[in-house]
This record gives C-alpha cells, sequence and structure tokens, in this order.
C-alpha cells in the first residue's frame, strides 16, 4: 500500500520525514501520517513524491510482493518487477502474464538471453537486431568519415 512504499523509498533514498516534507511544502507531521497510513496525500502531493522518488504514481500507490521476500519497493521509472518465476527441472520459466502482455510476448517469439554478473535479461530478437544494425551502421559511418 501506499504508507508501505512511502516509508520503504524515503528509508532507500535516505531522507527524514521532516527533509522529504520540506521538499513538497508540509509538516513532518503531515508527511508523518501518510507513512502511518492515517491520511493519504492527495493526487498533486502524490506526484510530488513520485518525482521525488523517481517513481511512477501508479507504482507509488500501489504495492507489489515477490515470494520469500514480500513487499518490494516500486521500480525506477521505465523500470518493471514482474515478479518473481521457478526455473522448472528442465530449465524452463513462465514470464508473468502481464510481462509478455507489455512486450507482445506470444509463442514462437525469439528472445536474446543477455547477462551481466549480476543476472539475466530477455530481450525481444527484433529489438536487440535493430538496434545491432543501428550500432554497426554508425560505427561504419565513422569510419568512412575518416
Amino acid at each position: 500500500m501506499l504508507k508501505d512504499n512511502l516509508i520503504m523509498l524515503r528509508n532507500l533514498n535516505g531522507f527524514s520525514q521532516e527533509a522529504v516534507a520540506e521538499k513538497i511544502n508540509i509538516s513532518r507531521q503531515a508527511y508523518a501520517k501518510w507513512e502511518a497510513g492515517a491520511t493519504i496525500p492527495d493526487i498533486e502531493k502524490c506526484s510530488m513524491l513520485a518525482n521525488i522518488y523517481g517513481v511512477t504514481v501508479d507504482s507509488l500507490i500501489q504495492s507489489s510482493t515477490a515470494d520469500g521476500i514480500g513487499s518490494i519497493p516500486p521500480a525506477p521509472k521505465g523500470k518493471n518487477i514482474w515478479g518473481s518465476v521457478t526455473v522448472n527441472d528442465r530449465g524452463q520459466i513462465v514470464i508473468p502474464k502481464s510481462a509478455r502482455d507489455k512486450f507482445n510476448l506470444t509463442s514462437g517469439k525469439r528472445l536474446i538471453v543477455l547477462s551481466d554478473d549480476e543476472g539475466i535479461a530477455l530481450v525481444p530478437a527484433e529489438t536487440f537486431e535493430d538496434n545491432m544494425r543501428k550500432i554497426i551502421e554508425l560505427a561504419s559511418a565513422k569510419n568512412d568519415a575518416k
């Protein structure tokens, strides 16, 4: 819920209640009531809070949970946390429906599997290939300009 997200985001950003209250021009007590769930901010204040914390208003007021973790903080703007999945004995996962819908992932759609030392990312093959073509064209144009 909103109150839990306010507490998590404030702590993640290292702000005091007073610091956040000053940023949106309210009293610390008013902000404390939001975190306690005694009152809720109006939409204008929600927008200001979302900007301070770098999240969307939607993610600020909705709560998300993940198996084994519990409540998770709202994702930064432009990012998503789709939940958790379990790898089966064949190494397969089921991508959450909301993620499949967002990226139009249907049966037979190709994905590129990318990773770094921290995790794995799935990118639609068409998007990855288009971006690679653009990079190659830019590199070629730079070489031609020399």
